[in-house]
């Protein structure tokens, strides 16, 4: 996959795709219906695919602080995108420039004279240009005047209703992790680069990797029983996780995700971890002192590991994660060099 940033990047060469534009936070099973026909329809032409997103999210730009918590940071957004195989994928400024576009303009001038489109796929809700008037059948209409097929993607249903971004962050604020797995069609995640933190861990007999999650808001708060993939191994580690603003050691909210892997022994500064949310054992709370914290973090431990245990073996082995039996010997003898 290559990462395009702004229509100045691409290629002189570059003719004629299939594209496909939106948000794809998330990536649940709605989006992948369209990467599907998006890659079917780029087969049958012979042309590359594009998903064309923004940055800041429209959402963001507007709304600023009161937009809603993103489910992917964009590396994250790119991550999913590769591993869809996805050929490009163009990120756009959303910017006053491209706010004020009017929707004729974003066709002629981006779609058309820009990428030379072949074929568009767009939600069912999707609205673009100034003050969003353009819309599927402006959209259609430029296809007959200027040779490209439009398609607009059916409506994903899971269990009745709509599947959407907004559906998995609402079902994620209730801690209905089983709800976002049907939506998402895997357990939801968070990646980043392990970085230095406090090193309070190591003082609680709890030493943790600090992830840092690049978001202004978090979606979901609280100690959960996650499993992490080291990105750069492949090596996987059940454990536990809190993630939310420390407010027993932090004055200041600050959006901070900290993991303690069962079993590791190693330094993984520098390293990616993905981390999957598998069960929610309590929300984030404040604590009196660090001796109350200390205990708190044993609890949490016992729990993730009781919880990983009585796990079916059959869930185990053809889970997203693959956790083994070896891998579920809760040894204490895990270290970190912190």
């Amino acid at each position: 996959m290559r990462l395009l940033r702004g229509l100045h990047n691409i290629p002189a060469e570059f003719s004629g795709c299939a594209v496909t534009i939106g948000n794809f936070d998330g990536l649940h099973l709605g989006h992948q219906a369209i990467l599907r026909g998006l890659h079917d329809a780029a087969n049958a032409l012979g042309v590359p695919t594009l998903v064309m997103i923004f940055e800041p999210q429209p959402k963001e730009f507007f709304a600023a602080d009161k937009a809603p918590a993103r489910l992917a940071n964009l590396r994250e957004k790119l991550l999913d995108l590769d591993a869809d195989h996805v050929d490009y994928v163009l990120c756009l400024p959303f910017n006053q420039a491209l706010r004020s576009m009017s929707a004729d303009d974003f066709i002629k001038q981006v779609l058309v004279d820009t990428l030379g489109i072949r074929h568009l796929i767009v939600g069912d809700d999707f609205h673009f240009g100034c003050d969003r008037r353009g819309d599927y059948q402006a959209l259609a209409s430029a296809g007959l005047q200027y040779g490209f097929d439009v398609r607009d993607s059916s409506t994903f249903l899971v269990a009745g209703e709509r599947v959407s971004s907004t559906r998995v962050r609402n079902e994620l604020e209730a801690d209905r992790l089983d709800e976002v797995c049907k939506l998402l069609g895997r357990a939801y995640r968070m990646s980043g680069r392990v970085a230095h933190g406090r090193e309070l861990g190591r003082t609680l007999n709890t030493p943790t990797a600090n992830v840092l999650v690049k978001r202004h808001r978090l979606p979901l708060s609280g100690v959960y029983a996650v499993v992490a993939r080291i990105q750069e191994s492949g090596e996987e580690y059940p454990g536990v996780a809190n993630i939310g603003v420390k407010p027993t050691i932090s004055s200041i909210p600050e959006p901070s995700l900290e993991v303690h892997l069962f079993g590791f022994s190693g330094d993984l500064y520098g390293q990616h971890l993905t981390v999957e949310f598998w069960h929610k054992i309590r929300g984030e709370r404040s604590f009196d002192g660090l001796e109350a914290l200390r205990d708190a973090i044993d609890n949490d431990k016992r729990s993730a590991q009781c919880y990983f245990a009585t796990l079916p073996h059959s869930f185990r082995d053809s889970g997203s994660s693959r956790i083994t039996t070896t891998e579920l010997n809760f040894s204490e003898a895990t270290r970190y060099e912190r």
